[in-house]
């Protein structure tokens, strides 16, 4: 003998809401954390000064050293 559930109007309703809970939760979670998994996927050089600066770009200052500040 096969049991079926009855679904009312309130029973589809708490579905439905937490079908669209979940669905704004992965999305609240995938904005604080996008940034963090593209720079995880996204491929980086493996030595920074190897990179060449655009064509007429100016050069970049020199970091200033805790003891000239």
């Amino acid at each position: 003998m096969m049991h079926l559930a009855y679904l009312d109007a309130g029973s589809g309703s708490l579905i439905v809401q937490a079908v669209v809970g979940g669905v704004a939760g992965v999305a609240v979670a995938a904005k604080l954390y996008w940034r963090r998994l593209v720079s995880r996927l996204r491929r980086q050089p493996t030595d920074p000064a190897s990179i060449d600066p655009l064509p007429g770009a100016p050069e970049a200052a020199p970091r200033r050293q805790s003891a000239d500040i």
